[in-house]
């Protein structure tokens, strides 16, 4: 009887031991630390202050698109000028770099040999002409002998008037090539451009089979340069080219600075099967010279204009192991990731095809910092680099 006693007097101080131990595992065992932990978590996320960030709007605006790549400065026209007469160079008249025009004196060779000969060629033609008018005379006596005369003699003088008429006419030539030797002595200028560096100084004697010339003249005015495309643009290029000549500009090799605005003008007759690339020119004007001959330069064809494209600046996107995502910012000022897919991008702007609708914020600066639900401080981007203007939200 005692120990049955005994064993209910222990029961229930066992079930209250249990009861006990239950409840302590529950409010201090490793679950009751998660959620304390998360509690902490919580609250010290809604003491942290809200990372700062710059932002920019997603716009929907016209888009170039460009084809770049590297290209050659040529002179539209460029001739080597030669002498056309052998001699001594007496005088050099242009000055090297020098802008020269069409018809420009640039240099004079001796020219009393060949004025000489064409005084020559003209005393011939006085003697001729005598010689002609005397036999006229004769022609014409021998006529009004009528009988008197032999039809031998008549004949004979005709033939002698014709003989002294062609004489004339050959003389007549060669006074022209005199004449046109003699100028050959004053060298000017065939094209309008640039000279550059003279090859032959002043009392050197030239000659007309020299292959080295006295100086070249280069047209800049206007201005070609040779570029290369890929051959799998050529048939946009060709669609564009077709409705209108299509833009180029030419850039100096690091980017930097844009020189000069012209349009495409030849696409060559044939794709180099080696590179792959088509072989392309455009013109340029070039009234400030900011092109020059042999200049290697960067250059943007404008192959088509996308109208109304979601446009975002470059350093919103980034880089992730998933593809390209940005982050934006909603209402509650907190930022979001999405996922995009970018199809053009140039001179600091991109096109997206999908993830980013226009009207929506996205963040450029300050990335690193922030995490999908992060909470933020905006300030608007600039679009003046060198003044910034920031407003606070």
């Amino acid at each position: 009887m005692t120990k049955s006693r005994t064993i209910l007097w222990i029961l229930p101080i066992a079930v209250l031991a249990a009861g006990g131990y239950f409840g302590w595992q529950r409010w201090h065992g490793p679950d009751s630390a998660t959620q304390a932990e998360s509690a902490q978590k919580s609250a010290a996320a809604a003491r942290r202050p809200p990372v700062p960030v710059t932002i920019a709007p997603v716009v929907k605006a016209d888009f170039p698109v460009y084809l770049t790549g590297l290209g050659s400065v040529q002179g539209f026209n460029t001739v080597l000028v030669r002498t056309r007469v052998d001699g001594q160079l007496d005088k050099v008249a242009f000055k090297e770099g020098q802008l020269v025009n069409q018809g420009d004196l640039l240099v004079e060779i001796d020219p009393r040999p060949y004025q000489a000969t064409l005084d020559q060629a003209k005393a011939k033609k006085a003697q001729d002409e005598a010689n002609l008018a005397n036999a006229n005379l004769d022609l014409q006596r021998y006529t009004k002998l009528g009988e008197f005369a032999t039809k031998q003699q008549t004949d004979t003088q005709r033939s002698t008037v014709a003989q002294l008429t062609a004489q004339i006419a050959a003389d007549d030539a060669a006074i022209f090539n005199a004449r046109t030797q003699l100028d050959y002595t004053a060298v000017k200028a065939p094209i309008s451009g640039v000279a550059g560096l003279r090859q032959v100084d002043i009392g050197n004697i030239v000659n007309a089979s020299t292959q080295t010339g006295i100086v070249t003249i280069a047209q800049i005015e206007p201005i070609a340069v040779i570029f290369t495309a890929p051959e799998e643009q050529l048939p946009y290029i060709n669609e564009g080219q077709s409705a209108q000549p299509l833009k180029v500009i030419a850039i100096t090799t690091d980017g930097k600075k844009p020189l000069a605005e012209g349009t495409l003008s030849v696409i060559n007759n044939q794709v180099d099967t080696t590179s792959g690339t088509i072989r392309l020119k455009a013109v340029f004007d070039n009234k400030n010279h900011a092109l020059w001959p042999g200049q290697s330069v960067s250059t943007r064809l404008l192959v088509k204009t996308l109208k109304d494209a979601t446009v975002v600046p470059d350093d919103a996107i980034q880089h992730g192991n998933d593809g390209l995502y940005a982050y934006t910012v909603n209402q509650d000022n907190k930022a979001e990731l999405r996922k995009l897919k970018v199809s053009q991008s140039i001179d600091g702007r991109s096109v997206v095809d999908d993830g980013l609708s226009p009207g929506q914020q996205v963040i450029t600066t300050g990335q690193y910092k922030v995490q999908p639900g992060t909470l933020v401080s905006t300030a608007v981007a600039s679009s003046d680099p060198a003044q910034p203007k920031v407003k606070q939200e």
